[in-house]
């Protein structure tokens, strides 16, 4: 009987959306691939081109098997091998609240790409909120991990990254929340779980 191996399985319905915001036929840089599962979506579905960067040893071997070109890299110590406008479009998906240089990995995502495309969990989604109001720490699907065993080393909204983003003097492009796939554009901070910002250099 076959199963489902982490190489073919498909991106989530929110990478799916992500996906929509990049131009057909784009040279990518994917940072923190994962099982490189949305290079290989845009390769395959969008006529793109490009690398992902991945530090997992298990991801890496993921995308070798789905034929996604990868670089094994530390991100933290940034992106000088690649040079200013090498791609089309840099993308940064559920990789920033991991760093501890999250400005130079966000102004480095703007100097490498034309257009950097950001995604986060957002904060202050409402059911986080409530779950501070009652004196815990939020475990949802987005943020799945006890306060004592997470691999995020920061937690943000989308307030919070328009504000970096004037900080470090991008030039957001579109921005909007999502939930379960679906583009959350009014009221995004309070009701979506995650957070999408399409950015450039000013």
């Amino acid at each position: 009987m076959s199963g489902t191996t982490q190489s073919n399985v498909p991106p989530s319905l929110d990478l799916l959306s992500i996906a929509r915001l990049v131009p057909l036929g784009a040279r990518v840089l994917d940072l923190g691939c994962g099982t490189g599962a949305l290079l290989d979506y845009l390769i395959k579905e969008r006529d793109c081109s490009g690398y992902g960067v991945e530090i997992d040893d298990a991801n890496v071997q993921a995308c070798v098997a789905r034929g996604v070109n990868v670089i094994q890299f530390n991100l933290e110590d940034g992106l000088a091998l690649f040079g200013d406008s090498s791609f089309d479009v840099v993308l940064q998906i559920d990789t920033l609240q991991h760093l501890r240089n999250t400005e130079v990995m966000l102004r480095e995502t703007a100097r490498v790409g034309r257009i950097g495309i950001v995604a986060f969990p957002n904060f202050a989604h409402w059911p986080n909120r409530l779950a501070v109001l009652r004196g815990r720490m939020p475990v949802t699907k987005v943020l799945p991990y006890q306060w004592y065993d997470t691999p995020n080393i920061r937690v943000g909204t989308l307030r919070d990254f328009a504000a970096l983003a004037s900080k470090n003097q991008l030039q957001i492009l579109d921005s909007f929340g999502l939930q379960d796939g679906q583009e959350i554009r009014v009221w995004p901070n309070a009701r979506a779980s995650r957070a999408v910002f399409k950015l450039q250099r000013a």
